[in-house]
C-alpha cells in the first residue's frame, strides 16, 4: 500500500473576488507603522499548547466541575460542562464553561474561571451575574406553537423561504434579565440571497413571547486579488493527489459543483500542479480557498499558539462553488466548514485570503467567547472575524497584495472605484459607525462592528492622517483626542487573549473595553504604554 505522503506544491491560484454588502474582510500584506511581532513582557501570554497537552486540561477540568460548581456557589441543579482551556506562561489557567440547568442548556450561562498556578481561584468572568433558577421546567406553551411563531418569524424579518422549523427544545433563557423558562427553535430553509438559513429564535416558553432571535449562518467576505503561484500542501494517492492538508489538522476541500447541499467531491488531480489562476478552471477557487485555510492555521499557530480553530488540531473543510451567482461566504459551524460562492456570473468566486481568515475566525469566536450574533455581541463577532482575517493577510506577506485598512479596496463593487469598507473611518462606506452609542446595538452586526474595527485601528496605527502603501489614511476620534498606535502585532496578541480569556457569549461594548484592558495588563503589565493605548483607543470610539 503506498503510504500518504504530505506534499508542497507550487501552483496557480487566486482569482479577483466580490463581496457582498453585509460582510467584510480586509485585504493586507503588510501593515503602516508595524512593529516587529514583539515578545509578550510578562506571564500573561499564552502558552503555545500541545493538542494532547490541551486535551489533558481540558479532560482534568472537566473531571473537577463538581467541585468547581460548589466553589463557585453554584445551586445543586447547575452543572459546569467545560467548553476550553487557555494555560498563560505564568502558570494561570482560564477555564471557560458551559451552563446547565436541570439538565438544560443555559443561554447566557457561560463563564470563564481564572485559576492561579497553585490551584487558588483569581476571578470569575460570567455571561451574566443573575443566580440561574426557574421555578418550574414544565412550559405552559405547546412546542408546536413556538415552532409556528419562529417560522412566522424567519419569515418576516429576514425574509427566508423554503422555512422549516423542526420541534423546539428547552433551554434556560439567562443573556438578559431574570433567567426563564424557554425554547430554542432553529429554523431552516434559505435566506433571500441564498444564504443557508439557521434562525436560532428564543421563546418565552410560559408566555410565548420572543426574547431574542439570531443567525446562525455568519457571513464574512474579502477581496482577493491573484496572489499567482503560492504554495499549498496536498496529500499524494494511489492515483494521483487529493487537496487535503494532513500536516494541518486534515483539512479537505470539496467541489460542491453549484449544488446548495452536501458535502460535495473533494478535489483530486493526476498531477500536482492545480488551477491556471482563471476562475473558468474549477481548480483555482480550491486553491484560492486551501490557501487561505492553510495561511490561516499557520496564523493562529505560529502568532498565537493555536492548534487548529477548536484548539484540538482538527482541521476544518472548504467548500467552493456554491449555488448559482452567489456573491458570499459564510461559517457554519454545525459542519465546521467554510463555503464559497462564485460571484456574480460565477466568475469570481469569492475565495480571497482574507475571506478564508474571517470565516475560520468566526470558528475561533464560537469556540471561544462565543459572541451571540446579534445586538453588540454580534458587532464584536463580525469585528472579531475582520480583525483576524486582516491579521491573516498581513501575516502571509503575499507580495502581490499591498496592506491595506480599506476594504474591497479592489473589487470596486459599487462601480465608482473606491473600497467597500474603511476601518480608519468606517462611515465613509455610508453605513458603518466610527463610534459607540447607546443605538449600536440595533444596527446590523456587519455595520455596528465598524466600531471594533475602528478601535482596532486606532489602537495599530494611531489618529490622525497617515500614508503607507499607496493609501491615504485619515483616522479621527470621537472626542478629538489624539492616539498613539502602539503596531499591530501587539493589537492582534491583546484582542487574541481578551477574546479567548476574558470575553463571553453576552459581551458588549464596555465589557469588551474592559477585557481588553485586562488582557493588555496580563501582557505588558499595568499601566504600560500598551494598557494606555488600548484605554485611549477605546476612548476615541467612544467607550469609557
Amino acid at each position: 500500500m503506498t503510504p500518504h505522503i504530505s506534499r508542497k506544491t507550487r501552483v496557480t491560484g487566486s482569482v479577483a473576488a466580490a463581496a457582498a454588502l453585509l460582510v467584510a474582510g480586509i485585504t493586507a500584506a503588510g501593515t503602516a507603522g508595524a512593529t516587529p511581532a514583539p515578545t509578550a513582557a510578562r506571564g500573561g501570554a499564552p502558552l503555545a499548547l500541545s493538542t494532547s497537552h490541551h486535551a489533558e486540561l481540558v479532560q482534568d477540568a472537566q473531571a473537577a466541575t463538581a467541585q468547581t460548581a460548589k466553589t463557585l456557589g453554584l445551586g445543586a441543579q447547575e452543572k459546569l460542562v467545560v467548553k476550553d482551556v487557555i494555560k498563560d506562561a505564568d502558570g494561570t489557567t482560564h477555564t471557560r464553561y458551559d451552563r446547565t440547568f436541570a439538565g438544560l442548556p443555559v443561554f447566557g450561562g457561560d463563564l470563564v474561571v481564572h485559576t492561579a498556578k497553585g490551584g487558588a481561584v483569581k476571578g470569575v468572568t460570567k455571561a451574566t451575574k443573575a443566580p440561574v433558577a426557574v421555578a418550574s421546567t414544565t412550559a405552559k406553551i405547546a412546542p408546536k406553537a413556538a415552532a409556528l411563531a419562529a417560522e412566522s418569524t424567519a419569515t418576516k424579518s429576514i425574509g427566508a423561504k423554503k422555512v422549516d422549523a423542526p420541534a423546539p427544545h428547552k433551554v434556560i433563557w439567562a443573556a438578559k434579565g431574570t433567567p426563564v423558562l424557554a425554547y430554542e427553535t432553529v429554523v431552516g430553509g434559505v435566506q433571500k440571497d441564498g444564504t443557508p438559513n439557521q434562525l436560532h429564535v428564543i421563546t418565552d416558553a410560559n408566555t410565548g413571547k420572543k426574547l431574542y432571535q439570531y443567525q446562525g449562518i455568519e457571513t464574512g467576505v474579502g477581496n482577493s486579488e491573484y496572489a499567482g503561484k503560492v504554495d499549498i500542501t496536498t496529500k499524494k494517492g494511489g492515483s494521483g493527489y487529493e487537496l487535503t492538508d494532513d500536516s494541518r489538522g486534515g483539512h479537505s476541500t470539496f467541489d460542491l459543483g453549484g449544488s446548495e447541499s452536501g458535502n460535495g467531491k473533494l478535489f483530486t488531480n493526476s498531477t500536482d500542479t492545480w488551477g491556471d489562476g482563471k476562475p473558468s478552471n474549477p481548480q483555482t477557487a480550491a486553491v484560492d480557498a486551501a490557501y487561505g485555510a492553510q495561511e490561516t492555521w499557520d496564523y493562529y499557530k505560529n502568532v498565537h499558539g493555536r492548534s487548529g480553530i477548536k484548539g484540538d488540531g482538527k482541521g476544518a473543510t472548504s467548500r467552493v462553488h456554491y449555488g448559482q451567482n452567489y456573491v458570499n461566504a459564510f461559517w457554519d459551524d454545525s459542519c465546521f466548514c467554510m463555503t464559497y460562492g462564485d460571484g456574480q456570473g460565477n466568475t469570481k468566486p469569492l475565495t480571497a485570503l482574507d475571506v478564508a481568515g474571517h470565516e475560520m475566525s468566526h470558528g475561533v469566536t464560537a469556540a471561544t467567547a462565543g459572541l451571540e450574533y446579534s445586538g453588540e455581541s454580534g458587532g464584536l463577532n463580525e469585528a472579531t472575524s475582520d480583525i483576524f482575517g486582516a491579521s491573516v493577510a498581513f501575516y502571509a506577506k503575499n507580495p502581490t497584495e499591498p496592506g491595506s485598512y480599506f476594504i474591497g479596496k479592489k473589487i470596486d463593487i459599487n462601480g465608482d472605484g473606491k473600497p467597500l469598507r474603511y476601518m480608519d473611518k468606517p462611515s465613509k462606506d455610508g453605513q458603518s459607525l466610527d463610534n459607540w452609542s447607546a443605538d449600536a446595538g440595533n444596527v446590523d452586526v456587519h455595520y455596528s462592528s465598524g466600531i471594533a474595527n475602528h478601535f482596532f485601528y486606532l489602537l495599530s496605527e494611531g489618529s490622525g492622517p497617515k500614508d503607507a502603501n499607496g493609501d491615504h489614511y485619515d483616522s479621527p476620534t470621537a472626542d478629538g483626542s489624539k492616539v498613539t498606535g502602539i503596531g499591530r502585532d501587539k493589537a492582534e496578541k491583546i484582542w487574541f487573549k481578551a477574546l479567548t480569556t476574558y470575553m463571553t457569549s453576552t459581551t458588549d461594548y464596555k465589557a469588551a473595553r474592559e477585557a481588553t484592558v485586562k488582557a493588555a495588563t496580563d501582557l505588558y503589565s499595568a499601566g504600560s504604554a500598551e494598557v494606555k493605548g488600548v484605554e485611549s483607543a477605546w476612548a476615541g470610539v467612544n467607550v469609557k
